[in-house]
């Protein structure tokens, strides 16, 4: 399938337009202001999003997403489940937002004239193969940006850059109901990820913990999915501590959101609730190792607050794709609490001592 790529704006109908970004909390989120940008370009754009069921979860609710399309492609039976749903909707365009395999063969399942991918150089797994269009190519940046490559490359500004995550209002009495069992500010702790490299060790979280109560006056809440390896991590972050931390544990994408909504302060690696928090407008101290802060890190927020272990004196200013694995462990707890002290003197709400 020949491709074809533009310097100026792609002249395309975008009544119908589907997303196809199936996986990953954090990518996920950023494509929220693609899909806000789009509908205040376009109030009347019928807007289909193609995802798995744990990202949809989050998003299901969201204002600007009109239909959402589940999938679980992760087999044949996946796949061809997926050709199903899609086989009878017709789109203007697909943004296949996804560089992978997999996002590839479903973006071949959507119907469109114009299927709008990434460049050779950045679309992995032959994913460039199943799209029509791609984007003009471009150095590495924020992930964040490059899906705003997309939006550049259809004409439809960006800014302002929205979220709309929430919480929606009829989950603000759940979120009143648990933060009601706190004396205290809470400051949110996400100590598990997907990845174990990019996980902090326990005794420097419950050494955390126990500052963030005894010098800031902060209950600490240790939030995350419901896996064995997050479980048996907060379990020993709770037995080394000598202020127990709040388990909230497998809560559910949506009451995640509404925890870190509420929460005066987040601490998290990379990883998908970072993210969630960042576009929640929430403090976050993120501890960045394993991948590069200006590719993953929080955008255009709290990098006063991040703690770089990743980057090298010789980087320069470019942003470095690779990740570089075993070195969460160069993060301190003295670099942890200095940012905290950071978050205590800019951003603590008022009233908080």
């Amino acid at each position: 399938m020949s491709a074809t790529t533009a310097a100026t704006p792609l002249a395309v109908r975008l009544d119908r337009v589907a997303i196809v970004m199936m996986s990953a909390i954090g990518d996920a989120v950023h494509v929220l202001p693609v899909v806000n940008a789009l509908k205040r370009h376009r109030p009347d754009v019928h807007l289909t999003w193609v995802l798995q069921p744990g990202p949809a979860s989050l998003v299901r609710g969201h204002a600007a997403v009109d239909e959402i399309v589940e999938v679980s492609p992760g087999d044949a039976s996946g796949l061809l489940a997926a050709r199903r749903l899609l086989a009878h909707r017709r789109f203007d365009l697909v943004l296949d937002l996804q560089v992978a395999f997999k996002a590839g063969l479903v973006t071949r399942f959507t119907r469109a004239p114009v299927k709008l991918g990434f460049d050779r150089a950045r679309a992995r797994d032959l994913n460039w193969l199943f799209t029509t269009h791609r984007i003009p190519p471009h150095a590495r940046q924020h992930v964040q940006d490059q899906y705003f490559e997309f939006l550049a490359y259809l004409g439809v500004p960006h800014e302002p850059v929205e979220y709309g995550l929430g919480p929606w209002p009829d989950e603000r009495a759940w979120q009143r109901e648990f933060f009601a069992g706190f004396q205290r500010p809470v400051a949110a702790i996400v100590a598990g990820t997907s990845n174990p490299d990019r996980d902090w060790m326990p005794e420097r979280w419950a050494a955390v913990v126990d500052a963030l109560f005894e010098r800031y006056g902060l209950q600490t809440v240790i939030v995350g999915g419901p896996s064995e390896r997050e479980r048996a991590t907060a379990q020993s972050i709770a037995q080394l501590a000598r202020h127990a931390p709040a388990l909230a544990l497998g809560s559910g994408l949506r009451r995640l959101v509404s925890i870190l909504d509420g929460a005066a302060l987040v601490l998290s690696p990379d990883t998908g609730p970072m993210h969630i928090a960042v576009a929640l407008d929430r403090p976050t101290i993120a501890l960045m190792a394993n991948a590069d802060p200006r590719r993953t890190g929080p955008y255009r927020r709290f990098h006063d607050l991040t703690v770089d272990a990743f980057r090298e004196p010789g980087d320069g200013d470019a942003v470095v794709w690779e990740r570089r694995p075993g070195r969460t462990a160069r993060i301190t707890v003295d670099e942890v609490l200095h940012r905290v002290a950071v978050w205590h003197e800019r951003y603590r709400p008022r009233g908080t001592p």
